[in-house]
């Protein structure tokens, strides 16, 4: 094989060889996907619905949970399906797709959390001056800059991935089509240009999550400010589950794209590209619902 456009499918990662633990893979994902889609729609037809939702904070919020149904509508049922129909194809140009919408989604995603970060610093830190910085113009420029970003990187990866050739077979070692595994496939001497966009993309999401950390260290000052121990604890309810979602999308995310290929580990893999693609889109509408009582109120 040349180059890419000789290849017309590739062939996943499949979790098990018996029907038995493929049909428990298959239920496993089905009720996480279900779950991830009923609480997104909720939070969704809550905030579109209810005039006392139209805030800033919620605003984000409906746009969190939009990207969150596309993440995981992206891959876990192509996964599914192939479980259920014991077969590991996926076309090339599906393969391509998933990358495009994968890089996208999950580009938002941290894109509109970085975002959220910011709106609850002014909110907390300058509460007098936050109808005038987050006012409805504001906000709709900060989620357009947002989407048109995550569209730009995704592009960018797409194009660049799938221009080199591809020379090593066409076995991808991820349940979908992943950056990491696709170079895998690539010539040594056109890997390291998809290595230089991978860099690059990494360096922005490592400098939004610095963002994120001192809007929260800065947030964090403030709240300790506060005389009320009831004031402090819904501050830190609402700011630590923010914080551990970023977290754990940007140390999982650089692990997966930036690690030695020595070290790499099918099941280790397996496990770092589920706690960043499937868990968030599941748990977030709980963190972000569950202590918040305007919300539960909507719903």
């Amino acid at each position: 094989m040349s180059n890419g456009s000789s290849l017309n499918e590739f062939l996943l990662l499949a979790f098990a060889d018996t029907w038995e633990l493929q049909l428990l893979h298959f239920s496993l994902f089905l009720g996480i996907y279900l779950a991830a889609l009923l609480s997104n729609g909720l939070i969704i037809t809550a905030v579109a619905c209810d005039h006392h939702l139209h805030t800033p904070m919620y605003f984000f919020l409906l746009h969190l949970s939009l990207l969150d149904i596309g993440t995981i509508s992206t891959t876990v049922p192509k996964s599914m399906t192939n479980s259920l129909w014991n077969t590991r194809a996926i076309s090339y140009s599906g393969c391509a797709a998933q990358v495009f919408l994968v890089v996208f989604f999950f580009t938002g995603e941290f894109s509109l959390l970085t975002v959220m970060a910011y709106d609850r610093y002014v909110a907390i830190c300058k509460p007098l001056h936050y109808g005038t910085i987050m006012g409805g113009r504001a906000c709709a420029k900060m989620a357009a800059a947002a989407w048109g970003s995550c569209f730009l990187n995704a592009l960018l990866h797409t194009g660049n991935t799938f221009s080199l050739p591809l020379c090593k077979g066409h076995v991808v070692d991820q349940f979908f089509c992943e950056i990491p595994q696709i170079l895998k496939l690539s010539c040594p001497d056109s890997y390291l240009r998809e290595v230089g966009v991978t860099v690059v993309s990494a360096c922005l999401f490592f400098g939004c999550f610095i963002f994120i950390v001192l809007s929260y260290v800065q947030i964090f000052t403030a709240v300790l400010r506060i005389p009320s121990e009831q004031g402090q604890h819904k501050a830190f309810s609402m700011c630590l589950p923010h914080l551990a979602v970023a977290s754990l999308c940007v140390s999982t995310v650089m692990f997966a794209y930036m690690k030695p290929p020595c070290i790499s580990c099918p099941a280790l893999d397996l496990l770092v590209t589920i706690l960043y693609l499937v868990v968030p889109p599941a748990v977030n509408p709980l963190i972000y619902s569950m202590r918040n009582k305007e919300l539960k109120d909507a719903l």
